[in-house]
């Protein structure tokens, strides 16, 4: 198990408390064990928040819970659960000494309003911080009753922590367009600030290049699936919960955010949303940022994963959440030759020189202009509640395979995932399948806008070579829509 001091080291250059980064170091961990336990890890499907925080980008709000999507409905039994949890947490406690307490852990099978099962879970642990009392817990929230439309990926876990396995943390989980439409569904039947929040946030990351297409049927399918409309931003201004949740959303993510941003940039940026998710107009690209003489290290990209810097670099954790959230921040900045500044700057792109220097290129707001900072000489910076709207490409929350940092790694070895010794789950070791079962997932019905013949297919793809119509007679096809 990682030292007090990394999670110390961490939480200040995050601008958290302690014990929240401290959960999300538990959370990978946590991960880590389902995905390895041979009858779970490849029938769970893991989405939500959390999901987002841990496998697409970590420059994001941090989450506190867990929620799988369950392919196997005898996975909601309260014995089951308790058997595997006893054997991961083992497997935990021997991988890094995260301790999962058995009397720490409560499993509960219910009804849910749905009349399905559902289940929930909680889950203790015993961290680097060493508190004393009641150890913490992870929630986790489980359910059976959930559409899966498309087929869930493997994805690698962010843990930014100095025992990640050399060979990564991965977990099955959704896909990013089923991620997207699942917000963009739970959005419009319970409104809920982290909702809204993670909705722009999923919109704003362009780089990701989600098919809209395919966000737009999967949300049809998920709408259809739950009994609600289709979420427009009219009907979701007409709600009386429109009210509720500019009341909570500072008490519902002030806590999981360094700086909450303001609710009023949130909401009025979902009718931009709705507009890019409705249409198939073309985004303009926002310029990328090009100002300063330095000559630039062009084998050197951002790392997409958060982590303590140190002297030198210590407020560039800051100024990536200030980007990704559209804030601006109050630096005090030192000059070659020692004069001070206090620019409140727009955060945009950080390069790296020749020389090794690291340089945020940035916008002076007074000023209206581009201007370029070394992160050296920079002695603070504050992340204000005062957003903006870029001016050019946010470069600072860039995702994919990047050149990283070399982090001084502790040795983590351990072995594979012993065979259940409980005999309930072994049972269901041997009776589970290792693939999705056969029509798992989502066929497409596409109708021949020329003759109204449908086609059904296991992709979404509406290009539909010549045919014959109903009636037998010859019919070019060319392009059909989606029922």
């Amino acid at each position: 198990m990682i030292s007090k001091p990394e999670i110390m080291a961490l939480a200040a250059e995050l601008r958290l408390q302690a014990n929240v980064v401290e959960k999300d170091y538990a959370l990978g961990w946590f991960l880590a064990g389902i995905a390895a336990h041979p009858v779970i890890g490849h029938r769970w499907v893991f989405k939500g928040g959390t999901c987002l925080k841990k496998c697409y980008f970590e420059t994001y709000r941090f989450s506190e819970d867990l929620d799988f999507t369950l392919q196997d409905k005898v996975h909601l039994d309260e014995k089951f659960l308790a058997e595997v949890f006893e054997e991961i947490g083992e497997w935990v406690y021997e991988a890094c000494g995260l301790l999962l307490p058995s009397e720490a852990r409560k499993f509960e099978v219910f009804t849910n309003p749905r009349g399905n099962l559902s289940a929930q879970g909680r889950v203790g642990y015993r961290g680097p911080l060493g508190r004393a009392g009641d150890p913490p817990r992870i929630k986790l929230d489980l359910a059976t009753d959930e559409v899966l439309v498309l087929t869930p990926v493997q994805r690698p876990v962010h843990h930014p922590y100095s025992d990640l396995p050399e060979a990564g943390i991965h977990v099955l989980s959704y896909c990013f367009e089923e991620v997207f439409a699942e917000k963009m569904r739970a959005l419009a039947e319970r409104q809920r600030p982290r909702d809204l929040y993670d909705v722009v946030h999923l919109y704003r990351r362009q780089d990701l290049q989600a098919d809209r297409a395919l966000v737009r049927s999967t949300l049809l399918r998920k709408c259809e699936f739950k009994g609600i409309p289709v979420p427009t931003y009219a009907a979701l201004t007409d709600r009386p919960e429109r009210i509720a949740i500019e009341v909570e959303w500072e008490q519902m993510l002030a806590h999981q955010l360094p700086t909450c941003p303001p609710f009023d940039e949130f909401w009025q940026e979902l009718p931009a949303v709705f507009d890019w998710l409705n249409t198939d107009a073309s985004v303009p690209p926002l310029p990328a940022i090009q100002f300063g003489r330095e000559v630039v290290d062009t084998t050197w990209r951002l790392p997409p994963m958060v982590m303590a810097w140190g002297v030198g670099a210590s407020t560039l954790e800051s100024i990536r959440f200030a980007a990704a959230n559209r804030l601006c921040i109050q630096l005090e900045y030192a000059k070659e030759g020692g004069e001070r500044t206090s620019p409140m700057i727009e955060p945009y792109a950080v390069i790296q020189t020749q020389e090794r220097n690291l340089i945020l290129r940035a916008v002076d707001v007074s000023k209206g202009e581009p201007r370029t900072y070394r992160l050296d000489r920079i002695r603070s910076a504050t992340v204000t509640r005062q957003a903006f709207k870029p001016r050019y490409a946010v470069e600072l929350t860039e995702s994919g395979p990047l050149n990283t940092p070399p982090v001084e790694r502790l040795p983590v070895a351990f072995k594979a995932f012993s065979s259940p010794r409980s005999l309930a789950v072994r049972k269901l070791a041997r009776a589970a399948p290792a693939r999705p079962q056969r029509g798992f997932g989502l066929s497409y019905t596409f109708e021949c806008t020329l003759c109204g013949k449908t086609f059904k297919r296991e992709k979404y793809d509406s290009t539909l070579n010549p045919h014959k119509n109903k009636q037998g007679w010859p019919c070019p096809g060319r392009i059909g829509y989606l029922k």
